[in-house]
């Protein structure tokens, strides 16, 4: 399962990537927005030139015609760039048209097996179930993304299952057992992924016998 950064920070993208393990990063208007008045074709460059690897960057329109003249827009800025497309029926008419181009998508807000496959039949090049907001509702999130699998598999469709609004360390383990493609983490959780209480207690431990050691 690959890692990409969920974050439009700059700062946070680059450490992320530095660390060698994150392959791309997923943004959305929220995101972009908390780092306050950007140039957007400016942000998604600079992100793409950092990350070397797939960068989400999501229409506004909400229109299938909208969607389309934004997204070839977008995909030009980077080779890097996918496009980001609500799951809406002028969202899946627009991903079928992108597929046919040749532009990579990823649909986004999906929270149900159906909503996916229809985004994998239009020819998606990713679908991102949002875990954590079905979680929030009372429902299994992992167990969504798990049938989006069981379905991608048994129907032999390519789309990759990116496992979306991941809220904490244990969501990216469950969801690489489950066999999702990617895991979209924040930045705070993927900090929390390397944290362990023994690991802290080793590192101290073997820095006082050293010491003994040189004296």
């Amino acid at each position: 399962m690959e890692l990409f950064v969920d974050s439009a920070d700059i700062k946070e993208i680059e450490e992320a990537v530095s660390w060698g393990v994150v392959t791309g990063c997923t943004t959305n208007p929220t995101l972009v927005s908390t780092q306050g008045k950007v140039d957007f074709k400016g942000h998604i460059q600079r992100i793409c030139e950092i990350v070397q690897g797939p960068v989400s960057a999501e229409v506004v329109s909400l229109d299938a015609e909208g969607m389309i003249k934004e997204a070839r827009e977008i995909a030009t800025w980077s080779p890097h760039v996918v496009i980001k497309i609500p799951m809406t029926w002028e969202g899946v008419k627009a991903t079928k048209a992108l597929s046919r181009e040749g532009i990579k998508t990823n649909v986004t807000l999906v929270f149900s097996p159906n909503q996916a496959l229809l985004a994998g039949l239009a020819g998606a090049t990713y679908v991102s179930p949002f875990l954590g907001r079905l979680d929030d509702v009372g429902h299994d999130g992992m167990a969504v993304v798990a049938e989006i699998v069981e379905v991608y598999r048994k129907s032999g469709i390519a789309t990759k299952v990116l496992a979306a609004s991941i809220r904490h360390p244990l969501h990216v383990v469950q969801a690489a057992k489950i066999g999702a493609d990617v895991a979209t983490v924040p930045f705070k959780v993927l900090k929390q992924m390397v944290k362990h209480p023994l690991t802290d207690v080793g590192i101290e431990r073997f820095l006082a016998d050293w010491k003994k050691v040189t004296g």
